[in-house]
């Protein structure tokens, strides 16, 4: 499957019905997605592999991997309405394997690996009270994964590389990205945003 086909299967995937800001909840576009989960496949990285989709959400990172021939998927949302969502999207995408959706804080995973593939779009920690909750994020991918890819706000790279060396790791590829946003909080000025980001893989070990 092309990376334009993998966009087009997601394009079904519902987003969030009742968004929370603190939790910083925005429906990763299906471009976005494609465009990690099949660098990620290009890597080695999705198939025959288990892939772990932190802060799942509504399930797009997770049904991304899931096409693309994964040994298992497993997402983990500590939101009950978004991972509802996520059951429900992915009886749409109809992707094998099944994904295993675990309600669970993503920054104190229940699992028991050291060797996954970790795909994430955490919080940009823009929210007052939320400041840097990426990093807690990236603490979860250096427990639990062999490699991971994470967006982050754009302007991260220096930050993100100083955190991955401290942890033992190295990021080996790094690229920039977009974000369509409606509008969906009170404190949004337009109906419609672009969101600058950069993606970011990183090995652990």
């Amino acid at each position: 499957m092309t990376r334009r086909r993998l966009a087009q299967e997601l394009g079904v995937v519902a987003g969030f019905e009742n968004p929370r800001a603190p939790l910083e909840q925005y429906h990763t576009p299906p471009d976005l997605a494609a465009h990690i989960v099949h660098h990620a496949d290009l890597q080695g990285d999705i198939e025959n592999r288990t892939v772990v989709d932190l802060g799942t959400g509504t399930g797009m990172l997770a049904l991304g991997a899931a096409l693309r021939g994964p040994e298992r998927v497993v997402g983990v949302e500590l939101d009950p309405a978004p991972l509802a969502t996520a059951r429900e999207n992915e009886r749409k995408v109809a992707a094998r394997p099944d994904v295993d959706w675990i309600r669970a804080d993503a920054t104190r995973v229940p699992l028991c690996l050291t060797d996954a593939t970790v795909l994430m779009n955490p919080p940009f920690g823009a929210q007052t009270g939320n400041e840097h909750a990426d990093r807690a994020f990236l603490d979860t991918a250096a427990d639990v994964a062999r490699v991971s890819y994470s967006v982050h706000n754009e302007g991260s790279r220096e930050f993100v590389e100083a955190f991955v060396a401290d942890a033992g790791g190295e990021v080996t590829h790094a690229f920039a990205a977009e974000f369509d946003l409606p509008r969906q909080f009170d404190h949004h000025d337009s109906d419609r945003e672009t969101l600058d980001a950069e993606v970011f893989r990183v090995v652990w070990r």
